[in-house]
């Protein structure tokens, strides 16, 4: 993905609003918006988006698993499975 392609005035945003929606949802790439020169926003199709929130999603489990391992909350998989085989038989 080559960023510098995608950079865009918001006077282009505005003049070609439907233009740049069809290419959003067709490269998949993300567009930045400058506003005076500096970039303001960046814009993705709605798919990226939502791969994007479960991507963080999975990594914020990943750091509190990591952090939970570093304080020594962890169990051995053996004392998990047998407390889930006792609660089973109940």
């Amino acid at each position: 993905m080559k960023l510098s392609t995608q950079i865009k005035p918001i006077s282009y945003l505005k003049a070609h609003a439907a233009e740049i929606v069809r290419t959003l949802k067709e490269q998949r790439e993300p567009m930045i918006i400058t506003q005076n020169g500096e970039a303001k926003v960046v814009i993705q199709d709605i798919e990226s988006f939502e791969e994007t929130q479960q991507t963080m999603a999975l990594l914020k489990i990943l750091a509190l698993g990591n952090t939970q391992i570093s304080e020594g909350k962890v169990q051995s998989a053996t004392s998990v499975i047998d407390r889930l085989r006792s609660r089973k038989d109940k």
